[in-house]
């Protein structure tokens, strides 16, 4: 069978490319495939008839819109030069998603939240740029702007519409969840894996790097490993970047760092600092500066000496923030109980992490780490790993979620 491609579809029918789009991402073609990023349309196929005339159909749904919006906000940057996708983009709304990114990228939250504050007045941009305010807010420590972006979040969830503006919204609501290392207040889609709510042509790499991260949450490195090395076999774009590649080999590091691969998880480490820090993105590195025990200073100055400062200045600057968040967001008051320190501890003792490993990232001796973790135990209540993993790992179980 002939296929013909959308721009080629559009100028035979008449009719714009972008409402070609439409049409696919709203399964109106029948026998049209996507191969990658490209539609194949059957060379046979004719127009469908526009059922907005006969009042059939409103002019645009909210999930359609969604789906085209978000397939274009995922399109990569160019590789040597990010910022020209602003230069791209032709609508406002899809240049302010753009812009926002890259200012997270570069630890520039504040100016992130203004760019979702400018798409306000458009429903689906405001629901594509909820996954980035979020992440911001949780940069910021601002949980009274989180709260109130949570209720409108619940609100679409709430209309019960199980569409793909649902979905999205359940997306950016489980990403606070898998950032605060709270995994039992992830939707249970996401621990289950089940993606039916996305349409097969709008599946974003974020929500896999999502399902990966909640594995590291759990302390399954394996599964996340696995996970986000799969994501990133079938999306990473031949040629430019894109938020999730970035964080993607951020959580291959850490899961090869949990598992004791220390060499694979430089090696993943240093792929990810290739493709961010030649552009200032420092925020993937800042945000898990010190769930690498040191392995993110040793990789920053040996290759990447001109950025050690940054990234480990924007990392004293908001965990802080994030202690902050966590608490109200959970809660749960760990990090009031024990010092910044005992947390990071109590993390990787949690995950099964070997005392000889953490004693020797801390650089102290197995004795002292064992006096610690006692202290830890006592001011936790508690007496054993199992119970320390119950408690840092899955916390809150009561927890409005």
């Amino acid at each position: 069978m002939e296929y013909i491609t959308a721009v080629e579809a559009s100028e035979r029918w008449g009719v714009s490319l972008r409402q070609v789009q439409r049409l696919l991402a709203a399964q109106r073609i029948p026998g049209a495939k996507k191969h990658g990023r490209l539609w194949m349309i059957p060379g046979d196929a004719e127009k469908p008839a526009d059922l907005r005339k006969d009042k059939k159909l409103p002019a645009q749904s909210l999930s359609s819109e969604l789906v085209h919006l978000i397939e274009v906000t995922s399109q990569p940057m160019p590789a040597h030069n990010p910022n020209a996708i602003l230069e791209i983009m032709k609508e406002e709304k899809h240049r302010l998603q753009y812009e926002g990114e890259l200012a997270y990228l570069r630890g520039d939250f504040v100016r992130a939240m203004r760019c979702c504050y400018q798409i306000e007045g458009d429903e689906a941009a405001k629901l594509r740029a909820s996954l980035l305010a979020v992440a911001a807010s949780i940069s910021l420590g601002d949980y009274p702007t989180y709260v109130k972006i949570e209720a409108y979040l619940k609100s679409v969830v709430g209309e019960g519409r199980g569409d793909y503006s649902s979905a999205i919204a359940e997306v950016a609501l489980a990403s606070v969840a898998v950032s605060v290392f709270a995994p039992n207040m992830v939707p249970e889609w996401l621990s289950a894996g089940n993606f039916s709510a996305f349409p097969a042509e709008a599946k974003p790499a974020y929500v896999l790097y999502l399902r990966a991260k909640y594995f590291i949450c759990i302390g399954k490195y394996e599964i996340a490993l696995a996970v986000a090395q799969t994501t990133l076999t079938f999306s990473t774009p031949e040629r430019g970047i894109t938020f999730p590649e970035i964080y993607l080999r951020v959580v291959c590091a850490l899961a090869c760092h949990y598992l004791g691969r220390e060499n694979e998880a430089r090696r993943w480490l240093l792929e990810a600092m290739g493709i961010a820090l030649p552009h200032g993105f420092i925020t993937p590195f800042a945000e898990h500066f010190a769930d690498f025990g040191g392995l993110v200073e040793q990789c920053l100055k040996e290759k990447f000496p001109g950025c050690f400062d940054a990234v480990l200045g924007q990392w004293e600057r908001t965990v802080k923030n994030w202690v902050t968040f966590h608490n109200r967001f959970t809660k749960d008051n760990i990090t009031s109980v024990l010092t910044l320190r005992e947390v990071y501890l109590a993390q990787l003792v949690a995950r099964r992490v070997p005392y000889t490993k953490i004693a020797r990232q801390f650089n102290i001796s197995m004795g002292r780490l064992k006096n610690i973790m006692l202290e830890i135990y006592q001011k936790l209540y508690i007496s054993s790993r199992d119970e320390l993993a119950q408690y840092v790992l899955m916390t809150n179980k009561g927890a409005e979620s």
